[in-house]
């Protein structure tokens, strides 16, 4: 993680009052605090924080603070920065003392590079379940990022926190969670419901019987057609008689 140098003040007077005129002078209050040293009210420009915070996790940056008139140097942590709620104006910072020798415990964020083979070929799903490790390290070793490469993830793949190798750095997460994982792409199945079955079951019905009632309308017409026949035979069959 590289350090930001910053131009800092001590700051005598402390509440409300003072801490507005700070920030009326284009400063912003704050307070250096650590287990080896006493709590140091400061304050810095307000311009230089901001420039060097751009594009920064501000609450993991890493500082050097240089008092002015005596050459005293500190590194710190920014550890917390209180914004207005309305105006979004940065209205105190929290610094915490390092040892270069004495190990902190904080989060870093992870990012996935890569597209995964079972979301480019087979439509898988990429589930993206962690987004940062809480680790322990020395102030010289804190990554800014960890980056996890997840192009060969095929359906089913999964990278557990413990497949993560960073190096001068104890992971304190659970090592069993899953960070990142391939899944099956999801199938909407068609689903029939009682009313839809219903339905089509009195249509089936419907044919049926306007089958069933064709078949007995031919079967009527004929009949009569036959009567018609054989009444016509009878008259002819009595004219021959009377003939004879």
């Amino acid at each position: 993680m590289k350090t930001v140098e910053l131009a800092a003040r001590t700051r005598e007077l402390k509440g409300k009052g003072p801490a507005r005129r700070c920030r009326a002078d284009g400063r912003i209050p704050g307070v250096l605090y650590g287990i080896s040293i006493e709590p140091q009210p400061l304050t810095v420009s307000t311009h230089e924080f901001v420039n060097a915070a751009r594009g920064e996790n501000t609450v993991r940056m890493m500082v050097n603070l240089k008092f002015d008139g005596n050459g005293r140097s500190e590194m710190a942590l920014v550890r917390d920065v209180q914004k207005d709620p309305v105006t979004g104006r940065i209205v105190h910072i929290d610094f915490l003392h390092v040892s270069p020798d004495r190990k902190l415990k904080l989060t870093v964020p992870l990012k996935l590079i890569g597209i995964p083979e079972g979301v480019k070929t087979r439509g898988g799903v990429l589930q993206w379940i962690m987004r940062e490790l809480e680790v322990e390290c020395l102030p010289g070793n804190i990554p800014e990022i960890v980056e996890l490469n997840v192009e060969a993830l095929g359906i089913g793949d999964t990278i557990h926190v413990r497949e993560i190798p960073i190096e001068g750095v104890t992971i304190l997460s659970d090592l069993r969670r899953t960070v990142v994982s391939v899944v099956p792409p999801t199938v909407i199945k068609e689903t029939v419901t009682t009313t839809d079955a219903a339905a089509e079951a009195a249509g089936e019905a419907e044919k049926v019987g306007e089958g069933e009632e064709g078949a007995e309308s031919a079967e009527g017409k004929e009949g009569k057609e036959k009567a018609k026949a054989d009444a016509t035979a009878k008259k002819e069959e009595k004219k021959d008689r009377k003939k004879e």
